[in-house]
């Protein structure tokens, strides 16, 4: 393997050291997303019959949690992490305005800030859509740092 570009400069370090920053973002992004799920698995009970259609998009984001989380968990493709911290900070939107103006049908949770499950929630979807943005920032920087590279060397020769 042709390793005159692994060390291609980026905008923060070499792209090995930008590899491995998305390497340890990944995991992150992984378990905050088990953790989404598990926390809607949580207080799945009882949302069909409060709100059915709660039920219906919790088990939703359930679902999208673990297939992100796999999709993460195995290739280094930037889209994933991006998808995840979408995911996450669309859930934290949801809550967000069930404890705001709440949802249809749902009005009892508006003002409940303190549910531990809730701030649970928060906090992890927080953690994801930040992990996600930096490692997909991560990969990115480095897919693009090396072929930048090999132009300019391509050029000079």
């Amino acid at each position: 393997m042709d390793t005159s570009l692994r060390n291609a400069p980026t905008l923060s370090g070499t792209a090995d050291d930008r590899t491995g920053s998305a390497d340890v973002w990944r995991p992150v992004v992984v378990v905050g997303l088990l953790g989404i799920a598990l926390i809607h698995l949580l207080d799945l009970p009882g949302k069909f019959e409060e709100t059915p259609y709660l039920g219906w998009a919790y088990l939703g984001v359930i679902g999208a949690a673990i297939v992100l989380a796999r999709l993460v968990a195995v290739p280094r493709d930037p889209r994933a992490l991006l998808a995840s911290s979408a995911l996450a900070l669309a859930v934290f939107g949801g809550y967000v305005v069930n404890r705001t103006v709440g949802m249809p049908g749902a009005t009892d949770d508006i003002g409940n800030w303190t549910e531990p499950l809730g701030l649970a929630s928060l906090f992890v979807e927080a953690a994801v859509v930040w992990a996600g943005v930096e490692g997909a920032r991560a990969l990115r920087v480095v897919r693009v740092a090396v072929p930048v590279r090999a132009r300019r060397l391509a050029a000079t020769s």
